[in-house]
């Protein structure tokens, strides 16, 4: 996750303009708005959240593999292959 304070208020920017999005689809949709402003609008938030999944993959990854950065329940000298591993798995999932 974000830790430094431009990084979190980044997040937060982006986690209001999307939740700010769902809300005028929801809207949209009740009235009854036809299919394609609904597919952009749906298309809007999806490059939304993977904007912001990428800022937190981007945090991620730096954590794990950036120097003297090692996670607390990692050791210093853990194998790297274990920690791909991880984000391969976290990438699988969002893939799917």
């Amino acid at each position: 996750m974000p830790h430094s304070p431009e990084e979190k208020k980044r997040a937060v920017t982006r986690l209001r303009r999307i939740r700010g999005q769902a809300e005028a689809l929801e809207r949209a949709i009740e009235a009854g708005t036809d299919c394609g402003p609904l597919l952009q609008q749906i298309m809007a938030m999806r490059g939304a959240l993977n904007g912001l999944m990428a800022e937190v993959m981007e945090s991620h990854l730096r954590e794990t593999f950036g120097p003297g950065h090692a996670p607390a329940d990692q050791k210093q000298d853990s194998d790297p292959d274990g920690a791909i591993d991880g984000v391969m798995k976290i990438l699988r999932t969002y893939l799917r």
